[in-house]
């Protein structure tokens, strides 16, 4: 006897989701019904079969075909029907933080109709760059939720919150055969908490994927180690004029800042906070500079160093192993640079750019590095981050940019 069909939801048919959480989906004998609002987008998934997904490796280039997917314009009721067919057991997204509770109302008018068709339990995982994602999204959808759904939610659907890590840059279809194709980096770390998930009558292993009891971790690790890394080889490569990440990386002084602020700093404080093994985390550090190193992936600083208010939110990727590394009594010293590099950060087309730029002239740079960051004025901290912040306008060739 055959096993029935398993369906899996995924909001969000960019880069992410057709690149990285579809074919994972896929290769652990899923359907993948996207869920978007391009229409355009959602037609080409329906009308052909498959699309590629090129792994940019720097050394080798791999094409790997995905079928088995269809798509749903996430604002039709279309997908309130496929929330409510007993085959799907999974949710996942991949939209931006920004748009998780724009699609809250979808999801709750979905679980609704699940309730009602009592089609069994299911999982919700948001696979968004950001802290705690899916508990984020969950209160979005209890806002949303009509009280008689409540309990049944509560008892029936898991929201598991996860650590994704993969770096997906802007794809041109000229390098490839279809506008759906997309290329990916050859490494992911997909990790989920396996706490919250739910049981489902159809249990299908999820390959790729990491189970842990563990989680911040993971976590903490991903977004004080690549995200930091990331921004801060962003910011000081644009101050240098670089235009991608790969250019900026292989930068002497930019690697070497990068380096000491994940293994010396950062790196230091989370070994001490989560009991990582020192040799174990120093070889992650060295395979995320590699990463960020590889040319195919063109992987622009503009869209890295994007949104810095956002990338200067206490506990985020700069901040938080800043924070951490004082806790700990370890030097700041080039988690500072990062830092400072993010303060001169002037793209006009950048909306928090363009804010923060306007903070700095209204009130100067010292009061607003002191409310940013949180470190007192004349603490040694803030005095670090000034400290940086003047040394680094010799580095600065961004009017190239403007």
């Amino acid at each position: 006897m055959s096993q029935p069909e398993k369906k899996a939801i995924h909001f969000g048919a960019g880069n992410i989701g057709r690149g990285f959480i579809g074919p994972l989906l896929v290769d652990s004998g899923y359907h993948v019904v996207f869920a978007d609002v391009n229409k355009d987008v959602i037609e080409r998934l329906n009308n052909q079969d498959s699309y590629n997904v090129l792994v940019l490796d720097e050394d080798e280039e791999q094409r790997n075909t995905v079928s088995d997917v269809s798509g749903v314009v996430s604002t039709s009721e279309e997908v309130l029907r496929a929330f409510a067919d007993p085959a799907v057991d999974l949710v996942t997204t991949a939209v931006g933080p920004a748009i998780l509770e724009k699609i809250a109302e979808t999801i709750a008018q979905g679980l609704h109709a699940r309730h009602e068709a009592n089609a069994g339990p299911l999982n919700i995982i948001a696979c968004e760059n950001m802290v705690n994602q899916t508990t984020t999204l969950r209160k979005h959808v209890f806002a949303a939720l009509a009280e008689e759904d409540k309990h049944w939610v509560e008892e029936n659907v898991g929201f598991a919150n996860c650590s994704v890590d993969r770096i997906v840059p802007p794809f041109d279809p000229k390098d490839s055969g279809t506008a759906l194709d997309v290329g990916v980096e050859g490494f992911y770390e997909w990790v989920v908490d396996e706490k919250a998930l739910r049981p489902t009558p159809l249990d299908v292993r999820l390959k790729g994927i990491r189970l842990t009891t563990d989680l911040q971790a993971y976590i903490e690790r991903k977004l004080f180690t690549l995200n930091c890394g990331h921004a801060i080889t962003a910011y000081l490569g644009f101050l240098k004029g670089y235009t991608t990440i790969d250019e900026a990386i292989r930068d002497g002084d930019i690697r070497e800042t990068v380096r000491r602020a994940l293994l010396d700093e950062g790196g230091a404080a989370l070994r001490r906070r989560h009991k990582f093994d020192e040799d174990e985390y120093g070889q992650y550090v060295q395979k995320t500079l590699d990463r960020f190193a590889n040319p195919k992936l063109k992987d622009e600083i503009v869209r890295v160093g994007r949104q810095p208010l956002r990338k200067l939110a206490k506990g985020d990727r700069l901040l938080g192993p800043a924070h951490m590394a004082r806790e700990y009594g370890l030097p700041i010293d080039n988690l500072a640079k990062g830092i400072a590099a993010a303060f001169l950060y002037e793209v006009p087309d950048d909306k928090q750019s363009v804010e923060l730029q306007k903070k700095i002239e209204q009130q100067g740079i010292g009061k607003t590095v002191a409310e940013i960051t949180g470190f007192e004025e004349g603490s040694e901290e803030h005095r670090t981050i000034l400290d940086a912040y003047s040394a680094l306008h010799k580095w600065d060739t961004r009017r190239s940019h403007s």
